[in-house]
């Protein structure tokens, strides 16, 4: 059977997850040079694949034309136009699942993405919790891949992907002799996101004992958050707003070490090759969101029976009075780092 050389590939979000679907794409590309792939995904993310050969980017604007069944048939009729043998799945939502049919119903081959969902729900229910490391999702992304015939394997390893610092950034890259950390302290769900007051005493000892601290990440408000973070402390820069996802990658290719709540910060610096500590809550590393090519052992956690309460973080996740991101302290956090200076 002859492998498909013209494969579109879908997933639409969320932020974190086109970043880890874009790490397997990478290391995919590398291993089958001629395999032409379409990435379909929102016009944000199309920076995510900057770099990769042999990918192609078509945005999927599902609000506006591609809103709806009929403009999903448009969507379809608009990718007919690369002659794909393959579709690659890896959302697997309505939105996805309904392209997948029409493209079925052209006699195109389409493998879908398990998503593993009666093994995270064990993981998560309140009680008799299964508890063990489940498939990584960027396993499950590949074996997408696998199902239509192809030998991939990854390395889960870091990549260096060092890009020029924009322009604009040059200020705060300036003094070469003091160690860049990323901070990416926002989540989408409260329970995932550590105490500010605990994140400004970390940025507080950092920044007063040889390194500089860039923050990123999130909206109007986590911006003010932010600025008063460096009005507070020195040697401190608030990214957020300022610069496009392309320019953001870029800076965080340029940084020693990033330090993450479970959320897009982290599969940011994997793309970008760069090491991340991750700071976990409600969710846990076990349901296979673990940042690619990062090492368990910088998952900062509190192990407790409650934990997790939800895949995603969008529940409270209770641990004997406490909400469990709260179980972690200001100084588990800087004696990792220190540990790896």
């Amino acid at each position: 059977m002859s492998l498909p050389q013209r494969i579109i590939v879908t997933r639409f979000s969320a932020m974190g997850d086109v970043a880890m679907v874009a790490s397997v794409l990478n290391e995919f590309c590398q291993q089958y040079p001629t395999v032409e792939i379409i990435m379909v995904s929102r016009h944000f993310f199309a920076p995510f694949f900057d770099g990769i050969k042999n990918i192609k980017f078509h945005a999927i604007e599902p609000k506006t034309t591609h809103k709806g069944l009929l403009g999903l048939i448009r969507l379809k009729n608009e990718l007919t136009q690369y002659r794909a043998e393959a579709v690659a799945d890896l959302h697997f939502n309505l939105r996805s699942r309904i392209l997948d049919v029409l493209f079925s119903l052209s006699g195109i081959k389409v493998k879908q993405l398990d998503k593993g969902r009666a093994e995270k729900k064990a993981l998560t229910r309140k009680e008799n919790k299964v508890k063990y490391q489940l498939k990584l999702t960027v396993e499950r992304y590949a074996d997408v891949f696998r199902a239509l015939g192809f030998h991939f394997e990854l390395s889960h390893k870091l990549a260096s992907n060092l890009q020029d610092v924009p322009k604009a950034a040059f200020s705060m890259f300036g003094n070469f002799e003091r160690k860049k950390i990323g901070i990416a302290a926002f989540a989408q769900h409260q329970y995932k996101i550590f105490s500010f007051v605990k994140m400004g005493q970390i940025i507080d000892h950092l920044t007063h004992h040889g390194y500089d601290v860039l923050l990123f990440g999130g909206g109007k408000e986590e911006f003010q958050i932010a600025q008063n973070w460096t009005e507070s402390f020195p040697n401190t820069y608030n990214t957020i707003g300022k610069f496009t996802l392309r320019e953001e990658l870029d800076i965080i290719s340029n940084l020693d070490l990033m330090i993450s709540m479970d959320s897009s910060g982290l599969h940011m610096a994997s793309l970008m090759g760069i090491r991340c500590l991750s700071l976990w809550g409600a969710t846990h590393p076990y349901a296979g969101f673990t940042g690619y090519g990062q090492q368990y052992d910088d998952c900062i956690q509190v192990e407790h029976p409650n934990r997790p309460s939800a895949v995603y973080g969008n529940k409270p996740c209770d641990c004997d009075g406490t909400e469990a991101i709260d179980l972690i302290t200001a100084e588990m956090v800087i004696e990792k780092i220190t540990a790896i200076r």
